[in-house]
């Protein structure tokens, strides 16, 4: 059995450019041994877990679907925002919602404390993103490189700020 406690997992901050995009995670899966890398799901894990915090008036990451992966998520505490096909949703603590394949998402803080959440996601290889606004593709490359792609490679940001 592997074991980790939630406060020995290292936080790591995430930022856009201008700000725009805000966050802190802690891979919980990757603290228990998950090979990102490894085509055994043994070590790649058959899904992933994450804490996640996004500050006030930020959003997680630009609007997007997965073309593979499905997540799940579980509000832990404050108020957040939800895109998807049909408009907004707010949630709050107790708040659990599900994202599929090819369902379009994007998770901001709504309210004035973080808004901090659990998610689990299969993480299945070859995924790729699309983003809707910008008309971006993020596509895997070899091992756990990414490539942005909007006619041609693009910065992530591209088109999002």
């Amino acid at each position: 059995m592997h074991k980790v406690n939630l406060k020995d997992v290292e936080e790591q901050e995430r930022r856009s450019p201008q700000g725009k995009f805000h966050k802190f995670v802690k891979d919980v899966s990757i603290a228990l041994g998950r090979d990102r890398e490894s085509l055994d799901l043994v070590k790649r894990h058959p899904f992933d877990l994450a804490t996640v915090r996004i500050p006030k008036g930020k959003s997680y990451c630009p609007y997007h679907s997965h073309g593979a992966e499905s997540e799940l998520y579980l509000v832990v505490s404050g108020r957040g925002s939800i895109r998807d096909k049909s408009g907004t949703t707010e949630v709050s603590a107790g708040d659990a919602f599900f994202f599929g394949p090819g369902d379009a998402h994007q998770l901001t803080n709504a309210g004035d404390e973080d808004f901090a959440y659990y998610v689990v996601a299969d993480n299945p290889r070859g995924d790729t993103c699309y983003y809707p606004d910008s008309g971006k593709w993020a596509v895997q490359l070899e091992g756990c490189e990414e490539a942005i792609v909007k006619g041609g490679i693009a910065d992530y940001y591209d088109g999002e700020e």
